[in-house]
């Protein structure tokens, strides 16, 4: 062979050794990677193949199957009650793809899990047609109803836990949106999906504000700087007077904070949380100083930035500050920042005699045939303060619901021991915007157990300023959470 024609097969011998490398590697190396790229249509006409299995509450399915009109996608998603379960389930959708449960539990639900790998390959040998399994949660279906029906045409959220588990018992958002209006690939499904943009509605009903928005906490977050000076000595008994000055002028500043209610000049704690004393508690706060208030409030569960439950929430915030600003923290302003499910942790830590436990919303996943693949186990976070400091806690915020003088009475339910504490957090520059209602609150059984914590925020941009409260909007929604689970009980 002369050497032009050497040449030529060495080359082609090359490009086809090159060929042989490539399939290989797209074969095996990539073919994982292939399989589950959401850009392979393949893919996602395998997931719409056959019915989604279902995502449970109490024992019934919230969430169905139906089949499509046309197209590739042989089934579509369906929900009942969508909007209200939305911040739960997110959606899945032929077109837009999926979010929250319904992303993270896909394999699940479509039974692609690799758990389901003996049970698949059973139902191919004997012609079975493949079933998605089902995720169980731990949602109270009366008390989703509540929070959903509570906070109705406003802007806001509700989180429910109980206390001694971490099991959430509800998780509202509103304004919600219904995932059934986009599940298919129509034009109609097109247009739902581009109604409920942030860009094209400033409601932004898509936003889980639950789970993934953060608010300035206001007078809530006392709870946590009483927890801080009581853990840290800054005072030993709740009913001691206080050495604080009303107005109490902020450290290395000439700015004096003032109260909005009650005689706070050398109040008790006791006495200053259940009228909200500003001036207190910004001087706890100074007292206890900015290490120790973040790692206080890093106990409760501030500043973990992997909090899943399984769907990440976002990270709630208790800032590193100067002296002036780690004071407004300790009244929940100033960068304090904090998730509606936060605050929860904050009442449920409290009424769990300070043991946190960590919120989860998914209690089993089951195979089609319902044998249970995977359990959920309480875990316990943090040992949030001492039981003695928990104790007095309780006492402090019972006071906040039950005197006369109390800014939570709306929480009180007859024959029901209820612990809360409101807050009107201010909003935007200067306080320019409507303040945020809050009330986070705990019910306690005669037995002593504790069944729910209630985390309640809105943003109502429809009230006038003045009638902005959480003992107004907040606390009768909390309120109606609690006794919907302790009424589910009996």
């Amino acid at each position: 062979m002369n050497k032009p024609l050497r040449r030529i097969a060495i080359f082609c011998g090359l490009l086809i050794l090159t060929l042989l490398i490539r399939d290989n590697w797209l074969q095996y190396a990539k073919a994982d990677d292939l399989a589950s790229d959401s850009e392979n249509r393949r893919v996602n006409i395998a997931r719409y193949a056959t019915p989604r299995g279902d995502i449970i509450v109490e024992g019934k399915a919230i969430t169905g199957s139906v089949e499509s009109e046309g197209g590739d996608f042989k089934y579509k998603r369906t929900w009942t009650n969508g909007a209200m379960w939305a911040p739960v389930t997110g959606y899945s959708s032929q077109a837009f793809g999926a979010n929250q449960l319904e992303k993270l539990e896909d394999g699940i639900l479509t039974g692609n899990d690799d758990r389901l790998f003996f049970r698949n390959t059973l139902d191919m040998i004997t012609g079975k047609k493949k079933e998605g399994g089902s995720v169980v949660t731990t949602l109270n279906a009366a008390a989703q109803k509540a929070a959903y029906q509570g906070l109705g045409n406003k802007r806001g959220a509700v989180a429910a836990i109980e206390p001694s588990t971490g099991k959430i018992l509800a998780l509202v958002s509103t304004p919600s949106y219904d995932p059934s209006k986009f599940a298919g690939t129509s034009g109609a499904d097109e247009k739902a999906w581009k109604a409920v943009q942030k860009e094209n509605n400033p409601d932004n009903p898509m936003l889980n504000r639950a789970l993934r928005e953060t608010y300035p906490p206001g007078s809530t977050f006392k709870v946590v700087t009483a927890a801080a000076a009581l853990e840290n000595g800054e005072v030993s008994g709740i009913d001691d007077a206080t050495k604080t000055p009303d107005p109490y002028q902020l450290p290395q500043t000439t700015t004096d904070l003032t109260n909005e209610h009650g005689d706070c000049e050398n109040a008790s704690l006791k006495y200053a949380l259940m009228v909200s004393c500003n001036t207190v508690f910004a001087k706890m706060a100074d007292n206890v100083g900015n290490e120790k208030m973040i790692e206080q409030a890093e106990k409760f569960g501030f500043n973990d930035k992997e909090l899943d439950t399984p769907v990440r929430a976002a990270e709630s915030i208790y800032p590193e500050d100067n002296a002036p600003q780690n004071a407004m923290d300790g009244i929940g302003q100033a960068s304090n920042r904090a998730t509606p499910l936060q605050m929860a942790m904050v009442a449920a830590a409290v009424a769990n005699d300070g043991k946190l436990m960590k919120p989860y919303m998914v209690d089993q996943l089951k195979a089609p045939n319902l044998d249970t693949i995977e359990t959920t186990e309480p875990q316990e976070l943090h040992q949030a303060v001492s039981s003695e400091t928990a104790q007095k806690l309780q006492k402090m915020m019972e006071t906040v619901v039950n005197d006369p003088q109390g800014t939570g009475g709306n929480a009180r339910i007859s024959g029901v021991t209820v612990g809360g504490k409101t807050g009107t957090a201010q909003h935007g520059l200067n306080n320019s915007e409507k303040p945020y209602a809050w009330f986070i609150s705990y019910a306690k059984l005669s037995d002593g157990s504790a069944p729910v914590a209630v985390a309640v925020v809105v943003e109502d941009g429809s009230a006038n300023r003045g009638d902005i409260s959480g003992g107004g909007l907040a606390a009768p929604i909390a309120k109606d959470v609690m006794k919907a689970v302790i009424d589910s009980k009996k």
